[in-house]
C-alpha cells in the first residue's frame, strides 16, 4: 500500500526523534516539532495505521512508537533527508586522513580505527585485491647455469619475480623459446583456467626446458591466486556498550562476539556488484545475534588493481542519514589518496593527441 506524504512525514519524525533520543516517541512530541501542522489526534491515528502496516511498533501499552525494521527500511530508501557535512566535520576527516595515512601497509586497521572514531560505532575496513588479474608477460632471466629468475607482469601492472633453482643447466636460448612459448599461450588467463592439458602443450613446444614449465606455471597461480586475498580489520566493538540498545551485558557479548574479522570476511564480496552506499537493516543479516543490528557499507579505489571497502555496524537506531555522509565522504577522500597521478608527457614527446 502506498503510503501518504503525511503518513511518511510522520514516519520521518518518528524515526528522527528515535535517533536522537532513544526512546519511544509520543504523538505530542512529534506535534512540537516547527514543521508538523496537524493535530495530536490526526498524528496519533497516523501513527496507529503505520503501527498497522508494520512500519511502527509500540514496544508497551503505555508508551510511544519505535520503528520497526520495515520503518527504517522505508526511512533509508526514501525518507531520510540528506545529511550535510559542517566545515569543522571535513576538516577533522582530511587531517585524520593527512595524518594517520601516510603508509599504505597498515591501510585497514588504520581506517577501520578512523572510520570509528568518526562515527563513534564499531567499524569495519577491508581491502581486496581485483579477482580477474592475469599475466600479461613472461620473461626469463638466465641468473647462473643452474638458476633462472622468472618475471611476471600483471594485468594491473604489477611485476613479480621468483628465483628458481634448476636440477639442469639451461641455455638463452632454451629460455627465449619457452617465454615465446607462454608469451604465446599462457597470457590473460586467470588461475583457475590454468589446466593440466594446457601445462602438457607449454611442456611439448618448449623443448630442452620443459622441466622448468611446471614450476613456472605453479609460480603463476600461486601469484594470482594471493591476488585475491581479503584483508578484513574491526576497530571500536567496545563502543557498542555505550547504547542503550546494549545495556544487557549478554546480548552486547552476543553482538560482539559477531563483528569479527572472520564472520565479515564476506562483505567485501557483498559490496562487490554494488554501487555506492548499500544498507543492511536488522533481520535483513544473516546472522540471528546482528538481527537488531544495521551494517552500513561503501567502497573506495586503492589503486594498483585493490579495493577498499568501509561500513559501521551500529543498532538498527543509527542515524542513517549522518553516517552515510561521513562514510561517502571518506571513500571519496580516500580514493582521492591513492588515486596515480597522471603522467607528465615527456619533453620532445610528438604524439598526437586523441581525438
Amino acid at each position: 500500500m502506498e503510503l501518504s506524504e503525511r503518513k511518511k512525514k510522520v514516519l520521518r519524525s518518528v524515526v528522527d526523534l528515535y535517533i536522537r533520543t532513544a526512546e519511544p516517541v509520543g504523538s505530542k512530541a512529534i506535534t512540537e516539532l516547527p514543521d508538523m501542522k496537524y493535530s495530536s489526534a490526526t498524528i496519533r491515528n497516523e501513527m496507529a495505521e503505520l503501527t498497522t502496516m508494520g512500519y511502527l511498533e509500540q514496544p508497551h501499552t503505555s508508551a510511544g512508537r519505535i520503528p520497526s525494521a520495515a520503518g527504517y527500511r522505508l526511512y533509508v530508501d526514501e525518507l531520510m533527508m540528506d545529511y550535510r557535512l559542517s566545515i569543522d566535520e571535513t576538516k577533522s576527516i582530511n587531517t585524520a586522513i593527512e595524518e594517520k595515512m601516510q603508509r599504505v601497509d597498515k591501510l585497514v586497521e588504520k581506517v577501520a580505527r578512523l572510520v570509528s572514531q568518526a562515527t563513534e560505532l564499531p567499524a569495519i575496513s577491508a581491502a581486496s585485491r581485483s579477482r580477474s588479474l592475469s599475466v600479461k608477460r613472461y620473461d626469463l632471466i638466465l641468473a647462473a647455469k643452474s638458476s633462472v629468475i622468472a618475471v611476471l607482469m600483471l594485468s594491473n601492472e604489477q611485476v613479480v619475480n621468483k628465483l628458481i633453482k634448476l636440477p639442469l643447466e639451461a641455455s638463452e636460448s632454451d629460455l627465449k623459446l619457452l617465454s615465446a612459448v607462454l608469451n604465446a599461450s599462457m597470457t590473460d588467463i586467470p588461475p583457475e583456467q590454468i589446466t593440466s592439458e594446457q601445462m602438457e602443450k607449454v611442456m611439448r613446444s618448449a623443448g630442452s626446458a620443459a622441466s622448468l614449465v611446471p614450476v613456472i606455471l605453479d609460480f603463476v597461480q600461486d601469484t594470482l591466486r594471493s591476488s585475491e586475498s581479503t584483508n578484513v580489520a574491526v576497530y571500536g566493538q567496545s563502543r557498542l556498550l555505550g547504547l542503550p540498545e546494549y545495556r544487557d551485558v549478554d546480548k552486547a557479548q552476543r553482538v560482539m562476539a559477531s563483528i569479527d574479522e572472520d564472520a565479515l570476511s564476506n562483505l567485501p564480496a557483498v559490496m562487490e556488484n554494488t554501487n555506492g552506499t548499500r544498507v543492511i537493516v536488522g533481520p535483513e543479516n544473516v546472522s540471528e545475534e546482528l538481527k537488531d543490528t544495521s551494517v552500513v557499507m561503501t567502497k573506495f579505489d586503492i589503486g594498483d588493481g585493490m579495493q577498499g571497502m568501509i561500513g559501521v555496524v551500529g543498532p538498527t537506531r543509527m542515524d542513517y542519514a549522518k553516517v552515510t555522509a561521513r562514510l561517502s565522504y571518506f571513500a571519496e577522500s580516500l580514493s582521492k589518496l591513492f588515486a596515480k597521478p597522471e603522467q607528465p608527457q615527456l619533453p620532445g614527446s610528438t604524439e598526437e593527441p586523441k581525438e
